[in-house]
């Protein structure tokens, strides 16, 4: 597949990587091809420059957002959240328009210092005002919950079967995406439903902010854990006696993590 990735840095970089590595046809975009090459420092989170990286990785291209855009039959916007519409206005609407946009921005608002806030939340969704600028592409929202290389090389915790969650108003473009994500190593693909509850997985930064910062690493995924045969009649409750229907399944979430390495606090790195 053609695949055109918005975005130079970690998370464009890893995604790239990968997705060159399984056989894709990968274009990296960004705003101007001299300017990245002609980099030669670390990017701001401490990264070597794209330059560097790109010697490494020569199958994979770089051009103007507009022309990655252009050759992509499935766009990856990987920028910061807070760049994204700017990003994609860029990359054109016409280059977008009846195509498949896999959003795993996050929406961090660094401006009022540490730790950061959400710039959008509770009534709306950066995927959501995406599909609304751009109605004719078809919008996925996925991989936002957890670091790079976990995006890229899931199977490294528990087999790959932590949870990655996926949310869009087009059920094909999510069935393209869901066996794009297959083909990544995760194993436990849940599917939230339109593309509003993109919401949910983007607030969930908050909390994936303080379990580095507790857990000591950002290697870890959030796992969805179910009953094996869910109750029909609602949550049980403390004697195991049915619940209230309005609780059809029953689920909790687990944490598995890497080794500690870093708090959120004083490294630069982020998702």
């Amino acid at each position: 597949m053609k695949i055109a990735i918005m975005g130079t840095g970690m998370v464009g970089q890893a995604l790239a990587g990968r997705l060159a590595e399984l056989g894709h046809d990968v274009t990296v975009g960004t705003r101007d091809t001299s300017a990245t090459m002609a980099h030669t420092e670390p990017n701001p989170v401490g990264l070597p420059p794209f330059s560097a990286w790109s010697s490494a990785h020569p199958d994979v291209a770089l051009a103007t957002f507009s022309d990655a855009a252009a050759g992509g039959e499935l766009i990856i916007n990987a920028t910061a959240g807070s760049a994204s519409l700017e990003v994609l206005r860029l990359a054109g609407v016409r280059h977008l328009a009846g195509k498949i946009l896999v959003d795993v921005a996050n929406v961090l608002d660094f401006s009022h210092g540490m730790p950061p806030t959400l710039f959008v939340k509770d009534t709306d969704s950066l995927a959501e005002q995406i599909q609304r600028e751009f109605p004719d592409a078809k919008v996925v929202k996925t991989l936002n919950t957890m670091t790079a290389s976990l995006m890229v090389n899931p199977r490294q915790l528990v087999g790959g079967a932590h949870s990655t969650f996926i949310s869009g108003d087009d059920t094909d473009a999510k069935d393209t995406v869901t066996a794009l994500l297959t083909e990544l190593g995760h194993a436990d693909i849940i599917d939230l439903g339109g593309i509003s509850t993109a919401r949910g997985p983007e607030m969930l930064v908050k909390i994936w902010l303080e379990l580095w910062d507790a857990l000591g690493t950002y290697e870890f995924g959030i796992k969805i854990v179910r009953l094996a045969q869910p109750r029909r009649d609602g949550w049980p409750d403390a004697h195991g006696r049915p619940g209230s229907p309005d609780y059809p399944v029953a689920t909790s979430m687990a944490i598995a993590h890497a080794q500690p390495i870093a708090s959120w606090h004083t490294s630069k790195q982020r998702t």
